[in-house]
């Protein structure tokens, strides 16, 4: 419904309509002009059965996938190249993370027309960034099939900021502290340098390229599961945050909490994701609340968005393979410890997202979950043919522990 005059107040009514449609972004208007799929959901099982059409301006065949949460933050799409084939040149001022879902090819990087053009080489598995504002090309090195791509971009929020198409893929601009000309080993691999990253203490690397995220080897975390595993992958100077990380087999992560924007994406073993509104409790199946939690399975290459619906979700993920359950976590541009969580430089911040609900964080407690979770997740293995090896010790309250550890002192 279209309304021509503003809604006068009558007596003492308040003014205005009171509901009304959220009206498309820029971004939104953007992806609808491209003549492509859009895809908008919760997750997806695998990016490779998606539909994908014929992209003009990409000159390949893709789909927008905007999963629920993610709106106005950041976009993702899916490409598929051509055998022997190669995308169309371009040149853009959002950041762009690329995962190789399938195939083996190359990409070029230029910062100037008619300048020197760097190249290098990627393949299944294969993680990396385009330098921001630099013209480059996406090239499949195989004429017996097409090679697949997942891209990740800022485009949402810089397009809505500026309002400008135009602007944003004709901007002259060039980026030097990101990207020199000259530049020979910006695309070399350096995951040997591990350091702490700069807000949490944990393990973080500085590379443009990793070979094959699934062979990166993690250092233990522990902060999601028991014998969890993370890296942070930090590419370039980007805003785009991501980070690697994984689950046991047999074992899944505590529930928790926090903003919308993460998007989990499967790159080995095979998983589900079960999520629900805070407002739900910490117990829905025991309330009666079961109907408000939302699941999504996946398998290399799936999605999920963690909090999918712009609130602070409880969310929890359970690995089903017989290997281990690698996911990417990719952001956008919030993360590295400060979210979009208003607040003044220098105020102390809690890792809520690893801790306890009772320390003051957003985690639930293997204790104090639903008690339908573990049997679900128990008969799920049996199914499966895997072993459960979530010990109980994980599931005694802390007075319990505490009474068990002065047993073991006597």
């Amino acid at each position: 419904m279209s309304h021509s005059t503003w809604q006068e107040p009558a007596g003492e009514r308040r003014a205005g309509y009171g509901r009304w449609k959220r009206p498309p972004s820029v971004y939104d208007r953007f992806m609808e002009s491209e003549g492509v799929p859009i895809y908008r959901g919760i997750g997806v099982r695998r990016v490779q059965d998606l539909e994908l059409r014929p992209w003009p301006r990409l000159g390949g065949r893709g789909a927008y996938v905007q999963l629920y949460g993610t709106e106005g933050i950041w976009g993702m799409y899916v490409v598929e190249i051509p055998p022997s084939g190669a995308l169309e040149v371009e040149r853009h001022l959002y950041e762009e993370v690329v995962y190789v879902v399938g195939g083996r090819g190359a990409t070029e990087v230029w910062v100037r027309e008619g300048g020197r053009r760097e190249a290098f080489e990627w393949q299944p598995g294969s993680l990396f960034t385009v330098p921001l504002n630099t013209y480059h090309r996406f090239v499949n090195g195989l004429s017996s099939a097409p090679a697949l791509l997942l891209v990740g971009t800022t485009a949402p929020a810089v397009m809505n900021l500026f309002n400008s198409v135009e602007f944003v893929f004709n901007c002259p601009y060039v980026f030097r502290d990101r990207y020199e000309e000259e530049s020979e080993d910006y695309f070399r691999p350096k995951l040997d340098e591990l350091e702490p990253d700069p807000y949490r203490g944990l393990a973080m690397v500085r590379t443009n390229f990793v070979p094959d995220v699934r062979a990166l080897e993690l250092p233990l975390d522990n902060r999601r599961s028991p014998g969890s595993r993370r890296l942070e992958p930090h590419l370039d100077r980007n805003v785009f945050y991501l980070w690697v990380g994984q689950h046991e087999s047999g074992r899944y992560s505590k529930a928790h909490a926090h903003e919308s924007a993460a998007v989990l994406i499967c790159v080995q073993g095979k998983g589900y994701t079960y999520a629900w509104p805070r407002s739900a409790g910490t117990r829905p199946w025991e309330t009666g609340q079961a109907h408000r939690v939302v699941r999504q399975d996946y398998e290399p290459v799936g999605l999920v968005s963690a909090a999918p619906m712009g609130g602070e979700w409880f969310h929890q993920h359970f690995s089903v393979g017989r290997e281990p359950l690698r996911l990417m976590a990719w952001f956008g541009p919030f993360g590295r410890g400060t979210g979009r969580e208003p607040g003044r430089p220098g105020e102390e911040v809690l890792d809520k997202n690893a801790m306890d609900l009772m320390e003051g964080g957003s985690a639930i407690p293997y204790w104090d979950e639903d008690p339908y979770i573990r049997r679900e997740y128990e008969e799920t293995l049996r199914r499966e043919g895997v072993a459960f090896r979530m010990e109980e010790r994980f599931y005694r309250r802390p007075a319990e522990l505490g009474m068990v550890a002065e047993e073991d002192r006597r």
